[in-house]
């Protein structure tokens, strides 16, 4: 074959790999999240609503001719892991942003693999600060974060609940520790006191040794700053000892996962959760309609819809700049936009400026959303 024949021949190879080998233009967005291992409840909600954004994305022609395809990573709630996948992500150009991580302790080093080639990232459920802290222009959030979440809690159980002694466990991830600092931060500014603030593993599964010595300190309240895996056995064995004062948490451990692993024990513990509850929101009605005939049984993960809102969010912006990939980072840093949660715009850091919290009980082996009489 002739050199010329050969040029053409590698020339049109290489744009048929960016066109799905088939002539149609192809366009990617990743997830990356935990789909395997103790948290995986989350990670295949995540999942879940990632899918319904990209279907919906695909019906409404959102890029014209372009078809959008998922590209879904585990990266099992693992810091490691998660930095492996992200330098996979950066080397498929098809990849136009991610959606992701769910934990703190995987976003972090993740964006800063995702700013060496400025691909976005837009998280649907990190709530760790120092994420956007670290000043990457391609980094943003869609959930509230720690301080606000961990200073309302504190302010929340001084004023509605009435308890001025608590005790903190976490689980000293990036996610659990800041968020419990968070909380003792508040407790203590307020004037409450914190008996004692601890740390356990994650995976841990006998707490009772812990637990036994916090008895002594006669609590009101627990907090802990975790996912539902070790809060479940947590609340679980504290009743066991009779220590029989109400755990709370954050948004890790609000899941009825939580509940299921507690069983009877987990009756009318407390979790925060940024945002307002989806069902008091009119515009997320239909969405909430469609999820429960898609995924029938299947109960919604906390961050179901704001993985929907990023990945829409993502697709919108990029529609807007006429699949510019130079120009997306700043349309999504402008971006204004009207979703399942309401009105999303970021601020310098890339935080989004929707700062509400809500709180849910435990009613019934399930998370209800409470208002307090």
């Amino acid at each position: 074959m002739k050199l010329a024949g050969i040029i053409v021949s590698v020339g049109l190879l290489l744009a048929l790999a960016g066109c799905g080998g088939t002539g149609e233009q192809v366009v990617k967005v990743a997830l990356v999240c935990p789909l395997t291992g103790d948290i995986a409840a989350h990670g295949q909600g995540m999942k879940r609503g990632f899918e319904m954004a990209i279907e919906d994305a695909n019906a409404a022609h959102k890029l014209g001719a372009a078809k959008i395809e998922a590209a879904i990573f585990d990266d099992r709630g693992d810091p490691k892991e998660a930095v492996t996948i992200a330098n996979q992500i950066i080397s498929d150009r098809a990849i136009i942003g991610v959606i992701g991580h769910l934990n703190s302790g995987c976003s972090i080093p993740a964006s800063r693999i995702y700013e060496k080639r400025n691909v976005p990232m837009i998280t649907p459920a990190s709530t760790n600060p120092k994420l956007t802290m670290q000043g990457y222009k391609n980094v943003f959030r869609v959930c509230g974060t720690d301080d606000v979440q961990g200073s309302w809690a504190g302010n929340y159980v001084l004023d509605t609940l009435k308890y001025n002694q608590v005790v903190v466990v976490h689980d000293k991830t990036p996610y659990g520790q800041g968020l419990a600092e968070e909380f003792q931060k508040q407790i203590v500014a307020r004037g409450g006191i914190v008996t004692s603030f601890n740390g356990i593993d994650q995976g841990e599964k006998d707490f009772k040794a812990l637990l036994t010595r916090i008895k002594t300190e006669n609590p009101q309240v627990l907090f802990f700053g975790g996912l539902y895996a070790e809060a479940g056995l947590i609340t679980k064995q504290m009743k066991e000892l009779g220590l029989a004062v109400p755990l709370m948490g954050g948004d890790g451990m609000f899941s009825n996962e939580f509940a299921r692993i507690a069983g009877p024990a987990s009756e009318g513990d407390f979790a925060t959760m940024v945002g307002l509850p989806p069902s008091k929101l009119p515009q997320a009605a239909d969405f909430l309609a469609r999820y429960a005939a898609k995924y029938p049984g299947q109960d919604m993960q906390p961050y179901d819809p704001y993985t929907y809102d990023a990945a829409t969010l993502l697709l919108d912006a990029y529609a807007k700049v006429n699949q510019n990939r130079d120009s997306l980072i700043a349309a999504i840093a402008g971006t204004t936009y009207d979703g399942i949660l309401g009105r999303t715009t970021f601020d310098e850091r890339g935080d989004t400026r929707n700062k509400q919290i809500s709180i849910y009980h435990i009613k019934d082996g399930r998370f209800a959303y409470y208002e307090h009489k």
